[in-house]
């Protein structure tokens, strides 16, 4: 049996290791099953044997968040589990889900640390690696530069890495000077400038964001999680009563008053039904990124104006 655990907070450590897994299982079956989107016998269902013997990845992301029963479910699979099926979890720390945790330590997984990085120098070495990974070379004023302007949101850092790469000219070192400029502009660059439009509805903007994104080197999969991110917001904040008071809600929803303001504006235009459609429309084009279509560029163009369209306001 293949087994990967993935432990820690980093979200986009883990996103990454996830998606390291997946380019290394060409012509696998992937199936990928967020924790507060399933029910009862997915999970079993999923790691079942095939009938036809087919190489499979089953990544389960958040495992902390598992009901009972659910847990169960990967338990009894670790006691007979498939060679076919390379399994992946995700657990995101904490004491939440730990008799789970302890069981699947038990099997002998290969273990990825996606520990929250929040010390500076750590975000000076993530940002460093970053850029090697883009084959560029940074100096050191750089690095501080952007660890002082994006250093709350590793997502954000690794966008900015990625554009700046994409940016700048390829002989160069990139400076402090290249950030400054690139602070300048990037808000027309980010994901979740096109999350923005997306949610609000404003199709052609959503488009034209989009394509500014990737012609600067955002990576797909921070579109992606950007959308999902806004998408978990309002539908977080939807619950809401429409009294309620962001300040005193903010407790309780982790989330800080302005960007509870931003969801309840957003979700103007949108039903629950709309909702349910977007977030289906978006694991489909999460799974087509990492690898289940031949062009994840369209399958993303295809899924931001799908899900802008949804929008009762759409222009």
């Amino acid at each position: 049996m293949a087994l990967t655990l993935i432990q820690g907070a980093e979200s986009v450590l883990a996103d990454r290791a996830i998606s390291q897994i997946l380019a290394k299982a060409p012509g696998a079956v992937i199936t990928q099953l967020d924790c507060n989107e399933i029910e009862l016998g997915v999970i079993t269902d999923s790691l079942a044997p095939s009938l036809f013997g087919d190489a499979r990845v089953v990544v389960i992301r958040e495992i902390q968040e598992l009901t009972q029963d659910e847990s169960e479910e990967i338990s009894s699979y670790l006691e007979n589990s498939d060679d076919g099926v390379h399994l992946v979890l995700w657990h995101k720390g904490g004491v939440k889900g730990k008799a789970l945790l302890d069981k699947v330590k038990k099997s002998s997984p290969e273990i990825i640390s996606a520990e929250a990085i929040k010390k500076d120098g750590d975000k000076a070495e993530f940002v460093k690696n970053e850029f090697a990974r883009h084959g560029r070379k940074v100096s050191a004023g750089a690095v501080q530069a952007l660890i002082d302007s994006l250093g709350s949101d590793m997502r954000e850092l690794a966008g900015a890495c990625s554009q700046l790469s994409a940016d700048v000219e390829a002989s160069k070192t990139i400076s402090e000077k290249d950030v400054e400029k690139f602070q300048q502009g990037r808000i027309e660059t980010t994901g979740y400038d096109v999350a923005d439009a997306v949610l609000e509805g404003k199709v052609e903007t959503a488009l034209i964001s989009l394509r500014q994104a990737l012609s600067t080197g955002v990576d797909p999969i921070l579109i992606v999680s950007a959308l999902a991110a806004s998408i978990r917001t309002m539908a977080k904040v939807s619950s809401l009563p429409r009294n309620a008071n962001s300040y005193q809600a903010a407790s309780s929803l982790g989330l800080p008053p302005w960007q509870i303001d931003k969801a309840r504006r957003q979700l103007a235009g949108w039903t629950p039904t709309s909702l349910s459609s977007a977030v289906i429309a978006l694991a489909d084009c999460d799974s087509d990124i990492k690898g289940a279509s031949a062009d994840p560029i369209y399958a993303l163009e295809r899924t931001v104006l799908a899900i802008s369209r949804s929008h009762s306001g759409s222009i």
